[in-house]
């Protein structure tokens, strides 16, 4: 299924809940794509600027090249590292994303891979597949092979962006562009956020962003291999997660603490 073919979500607008409060007034009509790329650039700049060090987490998927293009583009590289989560479950072509960035922008992202001790020990109790048998073993699975991971990418810096964006799943209706991260101590930026599917793919064909070729046989969302199937027309975006478990429970436990995902208050909440 090429990427012209796929459907493109609505964008979604955030509603207000309890105890959360909108970094910015939600917009009564989308943002084109220039003026999302340029807000996109100016939160990136801003980062670079007053957050660094900083380091953006990259998928290898396709928003997470949009924001690889954008930031060595514009030569933000030496003050936003880029890294990615290896966690020896990938697929062949999200790890081949890595030689293709090497070879288009001559960038070597950094990857990090989990303790082989826990993963060791995790096979061996439970088995290699186990996180298929409950929510506890998948998600036991996932912080040995990411969240692990991720905070010995976090540490010790100032602010960490991700790709995500509000239009990928019901988990991520109310994201904000800039959040605080209370569990790691830092600034959480998702520059994305107010962007569509649609948008995601215009910037690609038109920058001439490579791209994981997953995408192009029915993977809009890609994670481990074991964990991600291609969806059928029609299903939300990321129905091929982690697809044997309901919807509200499908985040990896990057953006999570004790249960809640980390958008606990965003900036305007921590200043009012």
């Amino acid at each position: 299924m090429g990427r012209e073919d796929a459907a493109v979500p609505p964008r979604a607008t955030p509603s207000r809940q309890p105890g959360l409060t909108m970094s910015s007034p939600t917009p009564t009509l989308p943002l084109s794509l220039p003026e999302l790329v340029a807000a996109t650039k100016a939160t990136l700049e801003k980062i670079a600027a007053e957050y660094t060090p900083a380091v953006f987490a990259s998928s290898l998927a396709a928003e997470d090249m949009v924001l690889t293009d954008l930031i060595l583009r514009n030569r933000l590289q030496d003050r936003i590292a880029i890294f990615t989560l290896e966690t020896g479950r990938l697929h062949a072509e999200t790890l081949g994303m890595l030689g293709r960035i090497k070879e288009t922008y001559g960038y070597d992202v950094t990857p990090y891979r989990p303790q082989p001790e826990a993963v060791a020990a995790y096979v061996e109790q439970n088995g290699l597949n186990a996180f298929y048998d409950s929510i506890e073993m998948r998600k036991e699975c996932c912080r040995i092979r990411k969240i692990e991971p991720l905070n010995r990418a976090l540490a010790g810096n100032k602010a960490w962006i991700t790709g995500q964006r509000r239009a990928q799943s019901q988990t991520r209706a109310e994201l904000h562009v800039q959040e605080q991260d209370e569990a790691h101590g830092m600034a959480k930026f998702n520059p994305l956020a107010d962007w569509s599917e649609d948008d995601v793919w215009q910037y690609i064909r038109s920058n001439n962003v490579p791209y994981n070729p997953l995408h192009d046989k029915g993977y809009p969302s890609i994670g481990c291999e074991p964990c991600t199937r291609a969806i059928q027309p029609g299903e939300d975006v990321r129905a091929g997660r982690w697809w044997w478990e309901n919807p509200d429970s499908k985040e990896c436990g990057l953006h999570v603490v004790d249960g809640k995902l980390i958008r606990i208050k965003s900036v305007s909440q921590q200043n009012a």
